[in-house]
């Protein structure tokens, strides 16, 4: 790196510490109270994931009631393809943030800001290839995702659109993580909204007036991911914010790449496990289903919708802890990392708890807003009480991996997220099934919930037993 470029990084830093502003913002993840960090790292991040599941929730209301219910059954379908395409750009996403905060943690600004550089290209590459392959590949992948004659043609139109829109949406869903990891959650919190609101704005717009049916549902959710995209690249081309882009930053290097590939890995498993899980919960209500299949496919898409409402709101509490544990591990303030750690678990059980209460509570009520059709609300009344079963544990289960990666225990999250999705609930949903029929797919779910459960609370005890030993072995040294 040449002389020039390291100087004018040198001066930033100088400049940044006088201001007492963005710098601040990320220093303070070592020294205020963690109760405090985490309300203000994870309410944004909340906000923005939460109104992001209801987008999702009213998309589906929409296209329900606007479009009918094969509809919703095709948007399902494309479940497994659509988490798939999302599992690239989480992957770079998740690895980046994670360097950045420890990178930061380090007072190593160079390198945060060479991760930040080399997101960006990652992202347009993966998100290019993803594009191409799937539009050539498109219908078979979605016949064998479980297409009928019937659903095809929704999924089809549906998926073009969405496909698209993946050369933008990788690069914003990355950089979003990046930039609240580097000191503004509420920025990163205002990047989602933006994309929630262009949408609801947009969706009801496309159906019910210009009567584009599914396409515009899809292309109401195209347009507000490129406006989340231009909003992101507006905060890092802005040279007064913290983190932001540099010329000569722009190069991949292959410890980066390495760095940021390691650590994401474990959210794509996670994100590939999920496609999978999809694929194979379609096909198993068509085979198991018989003449009901396609609306058994549609309860699914239903369930998914109300489930992701409240693993949404987890998801913004792991993306509050995400930057508060990296930043501390990386300072080796353990004591600090424990409490987050904690206090994240209790908040998530509480939200997961509520969500199986309201499903258990207010079936009726909840499916029939997706749809009138009997048939359909007869099938989600049975999956909804089925696969939320064991919902309360869920949090802990969801925090716990996260917690893994975020202080850069690769290995361990990677095993986790293998542990849930390939180990317990595959071999599940093709076992299970075989002895009670459709019943037996929604059964499959909670079984894996409470095993991978059991087996992460083993990690968990073990990591904090090392950590302590190894806070004692340090204080030791410094007395």
């Amino acid at each position: 790196m040449s002389g020039d470029i390291i100087q004018s990084v040198d001066e930033h830093l100088t400049e940044a510490a006088k201001s007492n502003s963005e710098k601040s913002n990320a220093s303070r993840l070592g020294t205020d109270p963690i109760g405090k960090l985490l309300l203000h790292y994870s309410l944004p991040a909340i906000i923005g994931m939460t109104a992001s599941s209801l987008y999702n929730v009213i998309d589906r209301i929409f296209i329900g009631n606007g479009v009918g219910p094969l509809a919703i059954s095709g948007l399902a379908l494309t479940m497994p393809l659509m988490i798939l395409t999302v599992a690239f750009g989480a992957m770079i996403g998740a690895g980046a943030s994670t360097m950045v905060s420890i990178r930061l943690g380090q007072n190593r600004y160079k390198d945060a800001t060479n991760i930040l550089g080399n997101t960006v290209i990652l992202n347009l590459i993966i998100g290019t290839v993803v594009t191409v392959i799937g539009l050539i590949f498109l219908d078979p992948i979605l016949v064998a995702f479980g297409a009928s004659e019937a659903t095809l043609p929704y999924a089809r139109d549906f998926m073009q659109i969405i496909l698209i829109a993946n050369l933008f949406n990788h690069n914003f869903i990355g950089l979003n993580n990046v930039m609240r990891a580097s000191g503004y959650p509420k920025k990163a919190m205002w990047s989602s909204l933006l994309t929630v609101i262009v949408n609801l704005c947009l969706a009801p717009i496309f159906i019910f007036i210009f009567h584009w049916g599914i396409r515009g549902a899809a292309t109401a959710t195209a347009i507000a991911q490129l406006c989340g995209f231009i909003w992101v690249m507006a905060h890092f081309m802005n040279k007064s914010s913290y983190l932001h882009f540099q010329r000569g930053f722009f190069k991949l290097k292959k410890r980066i790449i390495g760095d940021i590939l390691s650590i994401g890995l474990a959210p794509f498993l996670m994100n590939v496990g999920s496609s999978l899980i999809a694929m194979i919960v379609n096909i198993s209500l068509v085979k198991y289903g018989g003449k009901h299949s396609d609306m058994a496919i549609g309860a699914y898409g239903i369930v998914n919708s109300v489930a992701l409402l409240f693993v949404m709101i987890v998801m913004g509490l792991n993306m509050g802890m995400q930057p508060i544990a990296g930043f501390n591990f990386g300072a080796r303030k353990n004591d600090r990392v424990r409490k987050v750690y904690k206090l994240t678990v209790l908040a998530a059980t509480i939200v997961t708890t509520f969500g199986f209460a309201i499903t258990l509570l207010f079936p009726t009520s909840i499916v029939s807003a997706f749809t009138n059709n009997a048939e359909l609300i007869y099938q989600s009344k049975k999956a909804l009480s089925l696969a939320m079963m064991m919902f309360p544990i869920i949090g802990f289960q969801m925090v716990s991996s996260n917690f893994f990666q975020s202080i850069g225990k690769a290995s361990t999250a990677i095993f986790l997220s293998l542990s849930r999705q390939f180990i317990f609930l595959i071999p599940g949903l093709l076992i299970i099934p075989h002895y009670f029929g459709m019943d037996g797919v929604w059964m499959a779910i909670p079984t894996s919930d409470v095993l991978a459960t059991f087996t992460t609370a083993l990690c968990v005890i073990r990591l904090i037993r090392k950590m302590r030993k190894e806070e004692d072995y340090f204080n030791t040294r410094h007395v």
